[in-house]
């Protein structure tokens, strides 16, 4: 084998084609992706249409059992269930799929240039992430809102604080193992500028396990933004959320237990999806199942 045969990238890259395709063979990875694009198909549809309006009181209709007219019933106010837990997905779904896109290009890039910079620039870096991690992210998240104060976007930015360390650290680890692979080593040794290196030999693989780790993470992150809505913190009334919905269907539970139903089994599918998908990824991207 020629040095240049040795320098073209590994099989087990994001670019490796066969990659979604095993994930569709994958038991898991199959109703991963079906259950998440179900979810995904629902909050897009929740944003432009839902069978009721889902801010709309309408007292004459206060703690309705389920129905054909109404799926999952109504609230204390009259408010269709299955029209604000629809209404609700784009801001529980949506602002998890944000922090993690914006978590992983920030752990991306700090992690990639730390590792492949090195000297002052990794030391700096390192020693701002290490920082960062000292509190726990809830306890960070927590200060940051005392300071802003509640609401979505607020959180959304305190989540973000609290978190992209994780992923640069990770990041990096994972840029200095591709590094002192063999067929990184044999692409310097045939000449292959550093930029071409960095960006078809080490960001491939390091964006594609830190987006293993992401998408695992997501069911939490769904978890993190519900449980901060449902103490008051995240989204405010009469905005809907599936933390947020929990919190005020708690108080009718007694007399309207179907009220916790609906938000708390969307919530339930949103990290089943994020599990099943994040495991078939990790089984299907490891170097064992790539030959």
């Amino acid at each position: 084998m020629t040095v240049l045969e040795l320098a073209r990238p590994s099989v087990s890259t994001v670019a490796d084609r066969g990659l979604f395709n095993r994930l569709w063979r994958h038991r898991s990875g199959r109703a991963g992706l079906l259950l998440g694009v179900l979810l995904l198909v629902f909050a897009v549809l929740g944003t432009f249409w839902t069978p009721h309006p889902p801010d709309l009181p309408n007292y004459a209709n206060a703690l309705k059992p389920p129905s054909l007219t109404h799926l999952f019933g109504t609230d204390a106010t009259g408010r269709d269930m299955f029209s604000r837990v629809m209404d609700g997905a784009q801001r529980s779904v949506g602002a998890a799929l944000l922090v993690l896109g914006a978590v992983f290009f920030i752990g991306l890039c700090v992690g990639i240039l730390a590792a492949l910079a090195g000297g002052v620039t990794d030391v700096l870096l390192m020693r701002l992430v290490d920082i960062t991690m000292t509190l726990p992210p809830l306890v960070l998240g927590f200060v940051v809102l005392g300071l802003l104060g509640p609401g979505l976007f607020n959180l959304l930015i305190a989540i973000i604080i609290g978190e992209w360390a994780y992923y640069a650290r990770l990041a990096r680890s994972l840029s200095l193992d591709a590094h002192a692979r063999p067929h990184v080593i044999a692409a310097r040794m045939a000449g292959v500028p550093g930029w071409q290196i960095i960006w078809g030999h080490i960001l491939p693989g390091v964006a594609l396990q830190l987006g293993i780790y992401a998408t695992l993470q997501l069911g939490i992150m769904i978890s993190i933004i519900s449980g901060f809505s449902f103490l008051g913190l995240g989204v405010q009334p009469p905005a809907a959320e599936w933390g947020a919905l929990l919190s005020e269907s708690r108080l009718f539970f007694p007399i309207a237990p179907w009220l916790l139903i609906a938000p708390a089994f969307a919530i339930f599918l949103s990290i089943l999806s994020a599990n099943l998908l994040g495991n078939a990824l990790r089984d299907v991207a490891s170097p064992r199942e790539a030959r």
